[in-house]
């Protein structure tokens, strides 16, 4: 795979590069947490001041393949502009008039972010000649292509996947650091190597799950995809979040668990309420006895002890996945001695993109208290998993 440097003089060239800028907003449009866009400066920092002319493609949201107002990167361009000493333009569309215009106008050093790209249908298409057509057009915005989007490289995209088979290619700092990171934590970790998995889908753990089960020690599991396995265990959950089509999964990855020496710690105390969200009633039960009629949002504090000692004794941590709707400050306890217990650990560690990133950098942390806030939570599952990552291959291959 080649760098940066690869792509030799710059100066005065148009420089497409695919970042990801798919930052959560309020109801005001306001972003919330701009991790990902921060993520970006070290290889847009670079190729301006080399004199590349940047043009810049990302998404936000999921606008069905149509100009959405609600979807525009204005907020991200906005940002953009305020952490770049470049001048950062947003074209009126993605490949359109507006667009070219823009880059037209660009001069050495500027910023020019395409609308955002799933407003155009090819994009996500799953019929290679739709995304092949789409790329064409926009290979007119570059004489080389930089993959810097990390978040989404598990996805065959036209801005992703497509575009780099048209230009010369290379990843940019980000996807490098990322690259960097997965391959110390499924090649050569130290140990012992902890795995922290929450969140609320067991559906879209499993898969990493057994694969982590060749490589960590110990699993710790927390969130909604918890209550999957204590009902495995044969324990009442209540009405607590549940795939009733993965307890056989679950059963059967606690007695490979045992078989191969490893462990799989599960939560011993739940924080249940009645009413999802309703923290004023909510109180803590053993996880061997939730109530029938109630709902865990959390894990209890012996558990989050149990957990963070866990942590505490490992040299290598990875977690993806918060402990419960941490979104709520009654049911954040957990998810925030997990990472409280990162950010005192001595481990690499290691907070896998997603909801765990916003959890951290809701509940106060600093970036630089974890050893890695990953952009991409879907993208490193994916490569922890053993996928190819066809964003990846791509340029394996240029």
């Amino acid at each position: 795979m080649k760098n940066l440097a690869d792509l030799g003089d710059l100066k005065g060239k148009k420089v497409l590069i695919r970042c990801d800028f798919n930052v959560p907003l309020d109801d005001e449009q306001n972003i919330t947490d701009d991790g990902r866009i921060k993520a970006a400066l070290p290889t847009l920092n670079y190729l301006t001041g080399q004199g590349a002319k940047v043009v810049v493609m990302a998404h936000l949201g999921r606008p069905k393949g149509q100009p959405d107002p609600k979807f525009s990167l204005l907020p991200a361009a906005k940002r953009l502009g305020e952490l770049v000493d470049s001048k950062v333009v947003l074209a009126a569309d993605t490949v359109g008039e507006g667009a070219h215009d823009t880059v037209a106008a660009m001069e050495d050093g500027d910023i020019v972010l395409l609308e955002n790209v799933r407003f155009e249908p090819g994009e996500t298409s799953k019929v290679d000649a739709e995304r092949e057509e789409l790329a064409k057009k926009y290979a007119e915005f570059g004489d080389v292509f930089v993959s810097d989007g990390f978040g989404v490289v598990h996805r065959k995209q036209a801005s992703v996947y497509d575009i780099a088979k048209l230009l010369p290619s290379a990843p940019g700092y980000l996807v490098e650091k990322e690259v960097q990171v997965l391959k110390r934590l499924t090649e050569t970790p130290e140990r012992p190597y902890v795995v922290v998995l929450g969140g609320a889908k067991v559906a879209d753990k499993l898969g990493v799950i057994g694969n982590l089960l060749k490589i960590a020690d110990t699993l710790i599991i927390g969130g909604g995809m918890a209550y999957t396995f204590l009902k495995s265990e044969g324990y009442e959950v209540g009405t607590s979040l549940l795939d009733e089509e993965k307890i056989g999964d679950c059963k059967a990855y606690l007695e490979e668990a045992k078989a191969a020496g490893k462990t799989i710690l599960l939560p011993s105390d739940i924080k249940v309420t009645k009413e999802f969200g309703d923290g004023k009633n909510a109180h803590i039960e053993p996880a061997t006895a939730i109530p029938a009629d109630e709902m865990g949002l959390d894990i209890g504090p012996e558990t989050s002890k149990r957990y963070a000692e866990a942590i505490m004794g490992a040299k290598t941590v990875f977690w993806n996945g918060p402990m419960g709707v941490f979104e709520n400050a009654d049911f954040a306890a957990g998810t925030k001695a997990i990472a409280q217990a990162l950010a005192d650990s001595a481990a690499f560690s290691v907070v896998g993109g997603g909801d765990s990133a916003a959890a951290v950098r809701t509940l106060g942390f600093p970036d630089n208290a974890f050893g890695h806030i990953s952009t991409g939570g879907g993208a490193s599952l994916e490569y922890l998993e053993g996928k190819v990552l066809p964003g990846l291959a791509v340029l394996e291959g240029n």
